[in-house]
């Protein structure tokens, strides 16, 4: 689907990711961590479909599943007692309850940059910051841009290698290794090459000198100040709640979480600032199928 919050300014995009990442790694309140996980979800779901909930259910959800089974095994604070293990060692309710909310913690913060890297791409962060810090900015990009440039070379040569491998009738284990040791030594050598000619490159265009200006293709818009100022007024109110304990939660000695006028707030104003993309792209979905009838 085609995620028209990606078109907006990159001030937009990266002020939310920021704000929400940053929620995402300090709330330990269960209702928010529902809020921001199921918000993430299904924003990353609608940017990258079935390969997104794939990796999902495959990577992100056993990661989760580990931090909660550690806690558990190693935390054993708290008052209510479920069951003992093996070791004599209680397992309490408390530490059960907080086990699944750092797992979920993690998750939220893992997808949060899932949907980072697929909204900022590597332009987008080289005009908020190519000027302020060139460098790093620089090296950052890089970094963002080579891990999927990587995966995709490292399969062709997988399959390349393999191809060759059948056709030379090679089995076993040697073949084997000698499999895996050509497939590192062509990737690094590719990974080396491709680093001295992007250096190259840049040094030819001369990135980070003083005075050299740069192309940029993003313009501000009546629609961006208007997104910026909801999201400012929505992280305001959320940093002003947070500060009157609407995340307040207590996990030990016993589990508490109270709710009151003010988390409820909290968790509105939350769950707004979560799904500001999502809104955004289904507001401009149902104009689309409208101005699509009256043809």
């Amino acid at each position: 689907m085609h995620d028209e919050f990606s078109r907006f300014h990159p001030t937009v995009s990266f002020l939310y990711f920021t704000a929400v990442i940053v929620f995402a790694a300090i709330y330990l309140n269960p209702v928010m961590l529902i809020i921001s996980l199921i918000a993430v979800l299904v924003y990353s779901v609608y940017l990258g479909g079935k390969r997104s909930l794939r990796f999902s259910a495959l990577t992100i959800l056993p990661i989760g599943l580990f931090a909660a089974l550690i806690n558990i095994a190693f935390n054993h604070n708290g008052m209510t007692i479920l069951a003992y293990l093996p070791t004599g060692n209680p397992v309490t309710l408390e530490s059960l309850i907080y086990g699944v909310c750092a797992a979920a913690l993690l998750t939220c913060v893992i997808l949060w940059f899932f949907c980072f890297n697929k909204v900022i791409t590597s332009d987008k962060f080289i005009y908020l910051f190519g000027r302020i810090i060139p460098s790093l900015s620089m090296i950052l990009s890089m970094i963002l841009r080579f891990i999927p440039r990587f995966r995709q070379q490292h399969h062709m040569v997988v399959t390349a290698q393999k191809t060759l491998q059948n056709a030379k009738n090679q089995k076993g284990v040697f073949a084997k290794l000698r499999h895996g040791v050509n497939v590192f030594s062509i990737m690094l050598t590719w990974a080396l090459e491709s680093s001295i000619i992007t250096a190259d490159s840049m040094n030819s265009r001369g990135y980070g000198l003083k005075g050299r200006t740069a192309f940029s293709n993003y313009r501000f818009y009546t629609r961006d100040g208007a997104a910026l100022i909801v999201l400012c007024v929505l992280i305001a109110l959320q940093i002003t709640l947070s500060v009157m304990g609407c995340a307040r939660v207590s996990f030990y000695p016993y589990y508490s979480l109270e709710i009151t006028p003010v988390a409820i707030a909290g968790y509105i104003t939350y769950a707004l600032l979560c799904a500001v993309p999502m809104i955004i792209n289904l507001t401009e979905d149902i104009k689309w199928k409208y101005f699509r009838s009256k043809i």
